[in-house]
C-alpha cells in the first residue's frame, strides 16, 4: 500500500501524505515513502516548487505512529531518529523552495516536517505542538534545533518543555506561519505562493535559499562571503541577463523557457 501521492502541474509538485485514518502519523513505511518522494521532486525538471501536505481537512501529520514507537527498543529509535533528520534535512538543504500546506494538526515529527519546510501556509483549524516530553521524550527529528531559529529561543523552550499546542492564530503571531487561510482555501494560496516564486529565476532562487541555509551556521563575514560569491557567480549565466534585459525592456523575464 503506498501512503504517498505526487501531482505536477505547471511545475508545482504536490506532495500529500495519504494516510487519513491514521491523522496522517509517520510511520517506517511512510518516512520511506515520504523520502524517496522528496528525492523525486528535487531531481525532477518539471519541478520547481514543492508543496507537502496531508489528506483529508484534520490532519498535516499528527506525528509519530505511538504504537509503533512503544514496541522500538533504543537502537530501532537511534534509527528512526537519524532516519527522520535525515529526511528533514534533505527538505530543509532543497534548492528548489518547500511549502507546507499544513491542514489541521501538525504535532511531533508532523510539526519538525513543517519547520523542516521553507515555508508554512496554514488552515484556520491548523495546530502546531512538540508535545514528546509528554511521552517521555524529546523531538528528535530536528524540532530543539530548527524551533528556536524560527520563533526564539525562549519561546520554542516554552513549547517543547511544556508539550504546549497553538492554535494558528498563535503560529502566526510568532513567526512559525505565513499564512493564514479558511480550509478551502489552502491548497489555492499555496499554489499561488508557488506561482509567484517561479516567476523568478530559478537558478537566483537556489542561490538565495543556500545562502540563507548556510549562514544560519555561520558568522555574518563568513554568511556575506559566500553571498557574494554566489552573486557574482549568477553573472555566469543567461538567467541574469534575461532578468536584466527584461527589466529594461519593460517586460516580464521568461526565466524557464
Amino acid at each position: 500500500m503506498s501512503y504517498i501521492k505526487i501531482n505536477n502541474d505547471n511545475l508545482i509538485s504536490e506532495i500529500i501524505i495519504d494516510r487519513p485514518e491514521a491523522l496522517n502519523a509517520m510511520n517506517s513505511d511512510v518516512l520511506s515513502e515520504l523520502t524517496d518522494a522528496m528525492k523525486k521532486v528535487k531531481s525532477d525538471d518539471k519541478t520547481g516548487v514543492v508543496i507537502i501536505t496531508g489528506a483529508g481537512d484534520k490532519a498535516f501529520i499528527a506525528g509519530a505512529d505511538i504504537k509503533a514507537m512503544q514496541q522500538m527498543n533504543a537502537k530501532e529509535a537511534f534509527d528512526y531518529g537519524k532516519a527522520g533528520q535525515q529526511l528533514t534535512m534533505m527538505i530543509e538543504t532543497s534548492s528548489k523552495p518547500v511549502i507546507a500546506a499544513v491542514n489541521g494538526f501538525a504535532l511531533g515529527g508532523g510539526c519538525e516536517l513543517a519547520l523542516a519546510c521553507h515555508m508554512r501556509i496554514v488552515s484556520e483549524n491548523a495546530s502546531f505542538g512538540q508535545p514528546e516530553v509528554k511521552l517521555g521524550l524529546l523531538p528528535g527529528w530536528g524540532g530543539t534545533q530548527r524551533l528556536p531559529k524560527i520563533v526564539g529561543v525562549g519561546k520554542a523552550i516554552e513549547l517543547i518543555t511544556t508539550g504546549k499546542i497553538i492554535n494558528a492564530e498563535e503560529s502566526y503571531r510568532i513567526g512559525l506561519a505565513n499564512k493564514i487561510c479558511p480550509q478551502n482555501q489552502l491548497m489555492s494560496e499555496s499554489r499561488k505562493l508557488a506561482s509567484s516564486i517561479l516567476k523568478n529565476g530559478p537558478r537566483a532562487i537556489s542561490s538565495s535559499l543556500r545562502c540563507i541555509h548556510d549562514g544560519l551556521t555561520m558568522s555574518i563575514k563568513e554568511g556575506m562571503d559566500i553571498e557574494v560569491e554566489e552573486f557574482g557567480e549568477l553573472f555566469r549565466h543567461d538567467e541574469r541577463m534575461e532578468g536584466l534585459t527584461a527589466f529594461i525592456e519593460k517586460r516580464d523575464p521568461e526565466f524557464r523557457h
